[in-house]
């Protein structure tokens, strides 16, 4: 078991041998700089993707939550959120390395979940203050969780280098420590983070 473990990490390290800088693929597309910077997750891909205006400029491993579900119901579901956010908040000293996270849930999530009734009024009341003032959610209500993009943290060397998608977040997309790192510096408060299916 131990020896097939290895083999996978080993496989894994070399497929991540092959992956190009930003650096690298900005010089590829003949971009000297990122203009209108956002971000498409694509959960059947298992990708982030970096677009610059409308040009798709480097793509990345990323992983979801735990559970696969299409409609994210609750704070403990374990299901990233489909939809249209923006980047609230970045924290550099996560567990996970950097932490950007998304305003989850936005107007749409929380509208859904009153009319669904996973949330009361009062709560919808309460979440509404958070869109108006383009803030991070951070009341407590049964769908909020603090959702985003981070890095792997202490696992990173084991994560980055399966050469499957193992999927083990709260919800949140996890790409690997180097990769985070990489986006830092071009990531702002107000990015925009598009999560498809």
């Amino acid at each position: 078991m131990l020896v097939f473990f290895a083999g996978m990490i080993t496989y894994g390290i070399i497929l991540n041998i092959r992956e190009v800088t930003l650096k690298e693929a900005m010089t590829e597309k003949q971009l000297t700089k990122l203009n209108n910077v956002y971000l498409v997750v694509n959960r059947k891909k298992y990708r982030l993707e970096l677009y610059s205006d409308s040009i798709l400029v480097k793509s990345y491993k990323a992983v979801f939550g735990k559970n696969f579900g299409t409609e994210k119901r609750s704070k403990d579901d374990y299901i990233t959120p489909i939809g249209e956010y923006k980047i609230c908040s970045i924290d550099t000293m996560s567990k996970f390395n950097k932490f950007f996270q998304i305003n989850y849930p936005n107007e749409k999530d929380a509208t859904e979940a009153y009319r669904n009734n996973f949330i009361s009024k009062k709560d919808f009341l309460t979440l509404q203050k958070f869109w108006s003032n383009n803030d991070c959610p951070t009341e407590d209500t049964p769908i909020n969780a603090v959702i985003g993009i981070h890095g792997m943290g202490r696992f990173n060397f084991i994560f980055k280098n399966l050469p499957f998608s193992f999927n083990w977040t709260n919800g949140s997309v996890s790409i690997s420590d180097e990769s985070i790192d990489e986006l830092y510096p071009i990531i702002k408060i107000g990015t925009k983070v598009s999560i498809v299916y």
